[in-house]
């Protein structure tokens, strides 16, 4: 008996992919969730054409912000009452473990919430003219954006594209990552049945070299948003700059945890551990570099590994687990090579660095939370983004010299301080390098702040109540008041 394969949705049509089967696997034991009929570089064409139409339709393009904003807000309705549906489904998915996915959906539902009174609420501006003339600055869709997400949290990622791309009256191509498509299609399903017009969606999982590409070669797409990896990022750009494309990218990170001598040390070890293990470390945003003041680094280390080491790893869908499974064996091979590697370079594993010997997490890809001292900033364990549950631990003796050692990365994305100096605290998150800071506290997200990277880690930002402009064109009118003829032409 031939294996059903999943629809993809071209243009808002749900049909088979032209580009093969593609297997969604459960980290969690190696189980096939299901096998997609993935996109090809011909379907990405089709989506384009109907993109492009639908885009062009006086029914959306004159449809007032308000009428839109429904739509919005019934999306967000439409995933509150799926909630537990899609969030089984993403941990089947990825391997997130369920309390976290759970929060994931929560947060989708409330992107596109937020985007819709931002919409309801959003003004044009009159400028100052000078002369005798009324001048307007108005915004005006793109077109069609392509929207390119990651596997490590596809719902909530999706929702941050997706809900000011149609706020913006545009058309979306979303290309979720191969390795976990699933939810993504279901919430092209939703944005159906919220309704959107037939058209202006498409969810075209695929390989990144073919479909992915295409999205970004493509001669209707107009802007592409893509959050992964920086090398993957930097060709996507080189390829918009061809078009003269704009781009948004969210990138990787190597992100610093502080903890000065001063700082409550229970708050800071449960912020690192939090800021570095949850998610099993693969999150852009992890902090996996940690300097810790001189003075407190060996009773931080101690406490860190012990913590570490007593964190529950397990079955993605048990309540008590802390830390699921890794994406694939190849990644988790990957992580284990970074650990090898640490060791090579002359550090200790203090913590984990080894799978769980439990018998019932043998057939998933796990790995146990790790610690790994005795290396200088300099080390590439130190440098180079693992994506996984990797903590590197390096002493610091100074502001100075912290922030030195902090800011000596290719990265600058996040970054997080523990201390009960504010002022100290305050210096330190200006003086830092990235694109998000957290003082006593780590990973705290919310839809209404503008969230991007420096230097590798991306340009521009998400979210926040300018993120539907990054999915427009701005344009000035000038309306004469003078009613007199310009002189030059007399």
């Amino acid at each position: 008996m031939t294996e059903r394969l999943l629809p993809i949705i071209v243009g808002g049509v749900p049909q088979e992919g032209r580009g093969g089967p593609l297997a969604s696997t459960d980290p969690a034991d190696g189980t096939t969730v299901a096998t997609v009929a993935a996109a090809s570089a011909q379907d990405v064409d089709l989506a384009a054409e109907r993109a492009a139409a639908a885009q062009a339709d006086p029914a959306w393009q004159r449809m007032l912000p308000h009428v839109r904003a429904r739509l919005l807000a019934r999306t967000a309705d439409l995933i509150e009452a799926r909630h537990e549906e899609l969030a089984l489904l993403q941990s089947r998915d990825n391997g997130k473990p369920i309390t976290e996915t759970r929060a994931l959906v929560a947060s989708a539902a409330g992107t596109f919430r937020y985007v819709a009174a931002v919409l309801e609420s959003s003004d044009e501006r009159l400028t100052v003219p000078r002369g005798p003339y009324l001048t307007l600055s108005v915004h005006e869709p793109i077109g069609v954006v392509g929207a390119i997400t990651p596997w490590n949290s596809p719902i909530a990622s999706d929702a941050q594209k997706l809900a000011p791309a149609l706020a913006g009256g545009n058309a979306v191509l979303l290309k979720p990552a191969g390795w976990a498509p699933l939810v993504s299609l279901k919430v092209g399903e939703i944005l159906l049945e919220a309704g959107f017009p037939p058209g202006l969606v498409s969810v075209l999982p695929g390989p990144g070299g073919t479909v992915g590409q295409r999205i970004v070669d493509h001669p209707a797409v107009g802007h592409v948003s893509f959050t992964g990896g920086t090398s993957t990022g930097r060709g996507l750009a080189e390829s918009a700059a061809r078009k003269l494309m704009t781009t948004s990218l969210e990138l990787g990170g190597k992100s610093p945890t502080i903890v000065f001598d001063d700082a409550d040390l229970d708050l800071a070890v449960n912020g690192v551990l939090y800021g570095i293990f949850s998610s099993q470390g693969q999150s852009c945003i992890a902090g996996s570099r940690l300097f810790v003041q001189r003075a407190v680094f060996e009773e931080v280390v101690a406490t860190l590994a012990g913590r570490a080491d007593a964190l529950r790893v397990g079955h993605p869908r048990d309540e008590r687990t802390q830390m699921g499974p890794l994406i694939t064996a190849r990644h988790r091979a990957s992580v284990e090579d970074y650990i090898a590697l640490g060791r090579s370079e002359g550090g200790e594993v203090v913590a984990g660095g080894t799978r769980p010997e439990e018998p019932e997490l043998s057939a998933g890809t796990y790995l146990r939370p790790t610690v790994i001292t005795g290396v200088g900033n300099d080390a590439r364990v130190a440098q180079e983004e693992i994506f996984g549950p990797v903590l590197v631990a390096i002493p610091f003796d100074d502001e100075t010299d912290l922030i030195a050692q902090a800011n000596d990365t290719v990265y600058g994305l996040a970054a997080g301080v523990w201390t009960r100096d504010f002022p100290k605290a305050w210096r330190t998150a200006r003086a830092l390098q990235a694109g998000q800071v957290w003082i006593n506290t780590y990973k705290q997200l919310s839809v209404a702040t503008p969230f991007g990277g420096f230097k590798d880690s991306g340009s521009t930002r998400e979210k926040g109540a300018d993120a539907i402009r990054a999915y427009q064109r701005q344009k000035s009118i000038y309306v004469d008041t003078g009613g007199r003829p310009i002189p030059w032409a007399d």
